[in-house]
């Protein structure tokens, strides 16, 4: 798919998110970008998206509640006058001890991860399958993706991230006859967090084979290969560095 001309939509603007909504609007399409407390964020990104000559819009909305993904895409074609390009980044990433994790804590981060992506898919695809189809890019994990934990006290997360990839893979048949591509990003140390130390960054640098982090901009170019791809779906592409075979 050609993105120029084209209205992308990515479940949360912020940090990666930003990364890829520039990449996008640098490929021709126009962006609209959903926050949940990052307004200032998601407004920054929007002014660099005009700024390179696209349209940009905004909304704040709860990705739990179906109703809220539904008025995203409803409000999302409504601005920019289509939809052909869904990518949810919408995630939720806290360590949870065992002794303290509760059945909540994971069916918190299902609403975040899965059933966010699914309500918006399930919003998004009649507006592709009007317009001859779309693509629909999900965001996992390179753990979910290698098939097994590493990491205590993430329970919540890899049980939910797995489910991610079985989501992208479960859309991407059901969708295909209606030329709407679906897969999966399974990123690895891309950004370091915010509250990250120096010597446990460079202990992530040493555990990856490439020995470094790598950036935002990894994801953007994964994510326009998919949109590109006129025959790849149902797929998990690991974007990691080569952590997956250390």
């Amino acid at each position: 798919m050609d993105p120029r001309g084209k209205v992308a939509l990515i479940t949360g603007g912020k940090r990666v998110g930003a990364a890829v909504a520039l990449a996008l609007a640098r490929a021709g399409a126009d962006i609209a970008l959903s926050y949940n407390r990052s307004r200032d964020e998601a407004e920054a990104t929007a002014t660099e998206v005009r700024a390179i000559g696209r349209r940009a819009f905004i909304r704040q909305a709860d990705l739990t509640d179906p109703a809220a993904c539904r008025e995203l895409v409803e409000a999302t074609a409504a601005a920019l006058g289509r939809l052909d390009i869904l990518v949810g980044m919408s995630s939720v990433y806290a360590r949870i001890p065992i002794e303290k994790l509760a059945a909540s804590d994971l069916q918190h981060s299902f609403d975040v991860e899965v059933k966010s992506s699914l309500s918006c898919a399930l919003a998004a695809f009649p507006l592709m399958r009007a317009a001859g189809g779309g693509r629909i890019v999900l965001v996992s994990d390179w753990l979910a993706a290698s098939e097994r934990p590493r990491y205590t006290g993430f329970l919540h997360y890899y049980v939910a991230k797995k489910a991610v990839i079985g989501l992208a893979e479960a859309l991407a048949l059901e969708l295909a006859a209606d030329q709407i591509l679906v897969n999966a990003i399974a990123p690895g140390p891309i950004l370091p967090p915010p509250d990250l130390e120096d010597e446990e960054s460079k202990a992530v640098e040493q555990a990856t084979p490439v020995g470094r982090w790598g950036g935002g901009g990894e994801i953007a170019k994964a994510v326009l290969a998919l949109v590109d791809s006129d025959f790849i779906t149902g797929e998990t592409i690991r974007v990691d560095g080569g952590r997956h075979v250390r």
